[in-house]
């Protein structure tokens, strides 16, 4: 597994560690909301979850490597926060010309064969990948739901074992949305984000 990953490190074009602070939300800050098509065909925006406590909000994508690697683990945030008030909102952020696996038909097809239980998104116009900042997939933004409005609270990866062969790595995401749930304060707040570059439309 660790060969494979070597491997894929050379070949994958665009493979790349982003901290957090690369314009876009801070933590802190409010997000705004935004509206943008399921897989499904229908519109979802945050505004949708009335009784949702906060979102873990994910870009990732189809094609990258490193988003496959996570894949399970999405997953898995989602079945196990969803109910608790923290659910995965997906967001494909690719340009499907530059990128065609990452094109909405086969998004479709990824969530269809893989059972999402999560919305999984497209980012058409990419405006909501720029005003978050996300620069690579998966990068996930944890938001928590106040008066202000949804706050940014978590920013980074899921966790610090991108082959998930540590069983004691630090879950990033995870135990700030604990953190969250108990009414603490999240004690890692951002991490860099560790995957492959946004694939942005000719002349973005």
């Amino acid at each position: 597994m660790k060969k494979l990953f070597a491997l894929l490190t050379v070949a994958v074009i665009g493979l790349t560690a982003f901290k957090a602070d690369n314009g876009g939300y801070k933590v802190g800050d409010v997000a705004a909301d935004f509206k943008l098509k399921n897989v499904d065909g229908k519109m979802v925006s945050l505004a949708n979850y009335k009784a949702a406590k906060g979102f873990i909000v994910v870009f990732t994508c189809n094609h990258c490597p490193y988003a496959k690697a996570y894949e399970s683990r999405i997953m898995d945030l989602d079945k196990k926060y969803a109910a608790k008030g923290y659910p995965v909102i997906a967001i494909s952020p690719n340009d499907p010309v530059s990128e065609p696996q990452d094109s909405f038909d086969n998004m479709k097809k990824r969530a269809s064969e893989k059972g999402y239980t999560f919305p999984y998104t497209i980012d058409e116009t990419q405006d909501v990948t720029r005003e978050y900042g996300a620069k690579a997939t998966p990068h996930v933004f944890v938001l928590q739901k106040t008066d202000k409005g949804n706050v940014v609270k978590y920013i980074g990866a899921i966790d610090d074992d991108t082959e998930n062969s540590n069983p004691n790595h630090t879950r990033y995401v995870e135990n700030a949305v604990d953190a969250l749930l108990t009414g603490k304060s999240v004690a890692t707040t951002s991490t860099k984000a560790i995957g492959c570059s946004i694939k942005w439309k000719k002349g973005a």
